[in-house]
């Protein structure tokens, strides 16, 4: 598989369910079966909008190597899973366990990398003072060394599907016309319980209320205690562990490449800015919304899947347009 091919996969995932050209009856009835697609896609930009929104509200940065810390999650899980299943099919509780091995090991990469990621690429400009520039650009170097480090490391696995140690298309049930697949039930369900967790985390914990504390004035927090640098420290690894997670879910159901971040990273960014950037809650519906936007207009007969890009940047710009700050548009300390 090309590595063009691979970089458009996820937006095609619509063509397969897309109804048939001028026949808009079709559009209706496929439309609880989009709507499944559209979560399934949502809930990953999701996640890895969180990332991008919790590192903006306390720094005020674009993190746009985040993309790779996805990429980091999807190979780390890749060789764990590959290590434990080998060329097996597995069967019984041995399936959630491999899915559960996955999961914790793409966010314990995705931790990692974005931990290192901070503490070479941004702790110096930010305790230099460096100007907003500074941060832009070791942000997208950073980008380009890991992904073209993962591309010499990783050559064995790249654009591959993760070991088929179980069947990602299994019917799980039905709702109305629309069938729910094995993979498309785990990708929603976790995104489910990590922006809850992610939720609470950052509204009930001590954590969480460092975190928002920072976000809202730096200087006085430290007065009051609060170790800025061990909390942005920890805001990057709590959101590369969410980016972690999105890599073994995307992994799984589409492969893994050193270019995977880019398409879905863009997204992600996308579904921020479009709930708010710097909100968590509105990270969430942006991306969901997002999702959700790209499968059913794209499914429209007179538009198309191959329109899907497209699709995606209309809905953000039309928003903003109305709503510059985004849907909910407040900062993380308020609206958190």
């Amino acid at each position: 598989m090309s590595h063009q091919v691979w970089l458009h996969q996820l937006p095609h995932i619509v063509a397969a369910n897309a109804p048939a050209a001028n026949h808009s009856v079709d559009w209706f009835h496929q439309l609880p079966q989009n709507i499944v697609i559209g979560l399934e896609q949502g809930s990953l930009y999701a996640l890895v909008a969180l990332g991008y929104t919790l590192v903006y509200g306390v720094l005020q940065l674009i993190n746009f190597a985040h993309s790779e810390v996805f990429m980091a999650g999807a190979f780390g899980s890749y060789l764990v899973v590959d290590a434990i299943v080998g060329n097996r099919h597995l069967t019984g509780a041995a399936v959630p366990l491999t899915v559960l091995a996955g999961i914790v090991s793409g966010a314990a990469v995705g931790a990692a990398v974005a931990w290192i990621l901070e503490k070479v690429a941004y702790k110096a400009l930010r305790r230099n003072g460096a100007p907003k520039l500074a941060f832009l650009i070791s942000a997208i170097g950073a980008s380009l060394f890991l992904s073209n480090l993962a591309g010499k490391l990783f050559t064995r696995v790249q654009n591959n599907a993760f070991p088929t140690y179980f069947n990602v298309n299994h019917h799980v049930f039905s709702i109305g016309s629309a069938d729910v697949s094995l993979i498309v039930l785990i990708i929603i369900a976790t995104a489910v319980i990590m922006m809850v967790f992610l939720d609470r985390l950052v509204n009930k914990t001590k954590l969480g209320m460092g975190i928002r504390a920072v976000a809202e004035d730096a200087p006085t927090a430290a007065l009051m205690g609060i170790d800025i640098d061990r909390t942005i420290s920890r805001t990057f690894i709590v959101g590369g562990a969410l980016a972690g997670v999105a890599g073994f879910l995307f992994g799984t159901a589409f492969g893994v490449g050193n270019i995977m971040g880019f398409t879905p990273g863009v997204k992600a960014f996308a579904a921020a800015v479009l709930g708010g950037i710097g909100n968590v809650r509105g990270a969430m519906i942006g991306g969901l919304i997002l999702g959700q936007a790209e499968v059913l207009i794209s499914a429209l007969p007179f538009v198309g899947a191959e329109w899907n890009d497209v699709v995606s940047f209309a809905v953000l710009v039309l928003i903003l347009l109305v709503r510059p700050t985004g849907i909910l548009g407040e900062r993380l300390w308020r609206a958190a």
